[in-house]
């Protein structure tokens, strides 16, 4: 079976590049060199991410975040990205944003994606044999919207290039969230009207049951859950349960024409997975399981992608046993299908139902 390109929903680039100084135009394997005599693998994992394992892994484009974490959520001395009140949010989501402009203006081989023909040329790219003519998209991710200080400011915003946003990632001013459940509030329903106006796509990973399943239905623009893994397959999982999704959830979605990114960390593909375990017990079939679950559910291969969600607070260490780097993204087709998956199903689900979903909810 040919190996489709792929494209990751949830990768926290700048976030590395601004916290630990990771240089994401090297390869992941120079950064391991790099950090080998640091506390950064202890703090954030083996790195898994670097141009040449993105350029090798097929993989053409990456929903690229904005993300720091509440002053409450702190981790540690050395987690300086987080903010106490949305001044201060705003700034941090802001040079995030500032990083991924200037990775694309001095790299060419990454480029931002704004619009539906960003996207397209980004695509023919990977058609040309020659690999220093490929492009990476990136497309920018707003995850957790405490960095909007008015709803008013979502034109600043995608002025800038954001073109989705995720209310939540703990609870915020706008949306319950991990840890910290909750409704919408009535700022959060100011910004969903806002975000629909100006054609934004809404990313429901990390709401809280209350608030995803009111914004579901609320919400008149594109749906996703860029990185959430099914929540029947982890029922004996002690972790906070609106970092899954419900099988009413997953339907509730698929309804919409939306789409869930399965994550890759070892502890939201196997129920009671902890670090001292290893990687060795969680293999490609737990995250093909994942992936069928919503297939069977929903009643096709249409409703489901990849959300690595590498460098996301975990490294190669707690990833599947067969996956080292981002290059390795491509065995999940080949073990599908193993699992029976057809051709035209492995690419919808490497890369054509994200497509899809950006072609929708992407300007022109």
């Amino acid at each position: 079976m040919p190996v489709p390109i792929i494209i990751d929903a949830h990768e926290d680039l700048a976030y590395n590049a601004l916290n630990f100084n990771r240089n994401y135009t090297q390869s992941a394997l120079a950064t391991r060199e790099a950090e080998r005599d640091t506390a950064i693998p202890s703090q954030n994992g083996q790195c898994m991410i670097g141009l040449s394992e993105l350029l090798l892994g097929r993989v053409a484009v990456v929903f690229s975040t904005l993300f720091a974490a509440p002053l409450r959520r702190k981790l540690g001395e050395w987690d300086k990205l987080v903010y106490a009140d949305s001044h201060q949010a705003y700034r941090l989501y802001s040079q995030q944003l500032d990083y991924y402009h200037r990775l694309c203006d001095e790299h060419r081989q990454f480029r931002l994606i704004g619009t539906a023909h960003d996207l397209d040329e980004v695509l023919a790219s990977w058609e040309k044999e020659e690999i220093e003519a490929r492009q990476i998209g990136l497309v920018p991710l707003m995850e957790g919207a405490d960095g909007i200080r008015d709803p008013k400011e979502v034109e600043w915003w995608v002025e800038r290039g954001t073109r989705i946003i995720g209310l939540a990632w703990a609870g915020t001013r706008y949306a319950g969230g991990t840890g910290e459940p909750g409704p919408l509030t009535n700022d959060g329903r100011r910004l969903l009207a806002t975000m629909a106006d100006f054609g934004l796509i809404l990313d429901l990973s990390h709401a809280s049951d209350e608030s995803f399943l009111e914004a579901v239905d609320r919400y008149e623009g594109v749906v996703m859950a860029s990185h959430s893994n099914p929540r029947a397959l982890l029922k004996e999982e002690t972790q906070r349960p609106e970092r899954a999704l419900s099988d009413d959830m997953i339907r509730r979605l698929a309804s919409r024409g939306g789409v869930a990114g399965v994550v890759l960390y070892n502890r939201f593909l196997k129920a009671n997975w902890r670090a001292p375990d290893g990687k060795s017990v969680v293999a490609l079939d737990h995250v093909v399981a994942m992936i069928d679950h919503i297939c069977q559910l929903t009643g096709s291969a249409d409703h489901v992608g990849i959300g690595s969600d590498f460098d996301g607070g975990f490294g190669a260490e707690s990833a599947p046993a067969e996956m080292d780097t981002v290059a390795d993204l491509g065995l999940i087709g080949s073990a599908l299908g193993e699992r029976g998956y057809g051709a035209k199903d492995v690419e919808k689900i490497m890369s054509g139902n994200w497509r899809q979903l950006l072609r929708r909810g992407l300007p022109a």
